[in-house]
């Protein structure tokens, strides 16, 4: 799974694969926890994220989200600049 970005010990990936994958998301993973994010709703779907790492994901993720949709749409995956 490649790695988009990381920031705050956290990184974050993308994998797509047509029809088993939807929908889009990324995976955040963060020592030993990972975080599944749908990109449009903005929310963990799946994973123990502790709390103040989704709450850096979801800003993360609301910065970059016309990005991150438009890579998962084209599968042209880009490295993206992290949480400031």
């Amino acid at each position: 799974m490649p790695e988009i970005t990381h920031f705050y010990g956290i990184i974050i990936k993308m994998f797509y694969k047509p029809k088993e994958h939807n929908p889009a998301h990324i995976h955040a993973l963060y020592n030993e926890h990972v975080g599944i994010f749908n990109i449009h709703s903005i929310e963990m779907t799946e994973g123990d994220l502790p709390k103040k790492a989704q709450t850096l994901v979801k800003e993360w993720i609301n910065a970059h989200k016309d990005e991150l949709i438009k890579m998962w749409n084209t599968q042209e995956l880009t490295k993206l600049p992290p949480l400031e």
